[in-house]
């Protein structure tokens, strides 16, 4: 019987990508299956400290509201930081391009926009950054520290948009070692490369000797 995931999200893209990289002994769920579940605002300095907010008041929620104590809750809070920006957009990354008469998140487009705005004619040098991915994974029903896997996927920032295939900053991100943005790579490469992927397979040993 697959071992069941809450995953404390509604980003369908996400979840989708989550559930690929686990495979098939994993179910995942989303906020989606749980009308009413809270999606906490994203205000901590850290990716860490975010992830670990989502998956307690997931924990916590589910466990008022729907007695649910199956399986793992995962939260994971990721984004871009650009050396030369100083880490940002960071933990800004799905809303860089908010403003006050539009806060919240921005369209991929208004964000990639920014970013390139930001770095107009920097060279390929100054063009350095990584993508970051931080889970949290709780167990249902158990309010306590939830266990931290992190991934990295290093690399640098085109200068203009290319491919068709991922979303949010894929278009502009090549990672190291690589000519092609990931949104050319595919999802194929981007599985074994991806800041998501390198925290998954931790978290996949994990469970695997639960």
């Amino acid at each position: 019987m697959p071992t069941l995931i809450v995953i404390a999200s509604a980003n369908a893209h996400k979840a989708e990508e989550i559930q690929a990289l686990l495979g098939p002994e994993f179910e995942c769920r989303t906020l989606g299956n749980f009308p009413g579940a809270p999606e906490p605002e994203e205000d901590a300095a850290t990716f860490a400290g975010n992830a670990v907010k989502k998956a307690l008041s997931l924990v916590n929620w589910l466990k008022q509201n729907e007695d649910w104590r199956e399986g793992w809750i995962l939260a994971d809070d990721s984004g871009l930081e650009v050396d030369v920006l100083e880490g940002a957009p960071g933990v800004h990354s799905a809303r860089y391009a908010a403003t006050a008469n539009h806060p919240g998140n921005s369209h991929d487009e208004k964000n990639n926009a920014k970013l390139l705005a930001e770095l107009k004619g920097r060279a390929r040098h100054h063009r350095a950054a990584r993508f970051r991915c931080v889970l949290a994974l709780a167990r249902a029903g158990q309010y306590s520290q939830p266990q931290l896997f992190i991934g990295t996927c290093e690399g640098r920032i085109d200068e203009a948009p290319h491919g068709e295939h991922g979303f949010g900053y894929d278009p502009l991100f090549i990672p190291e070692g690589h000519d092609q943005t990931f949104a050319q790579l595919g999802d194929s490469i981007k599985s074994q490369l991806s800041h998501r992927a390198a925290a998954l397979r931790e978290l996949k040993d994990l469970l695997a000797s639960q």
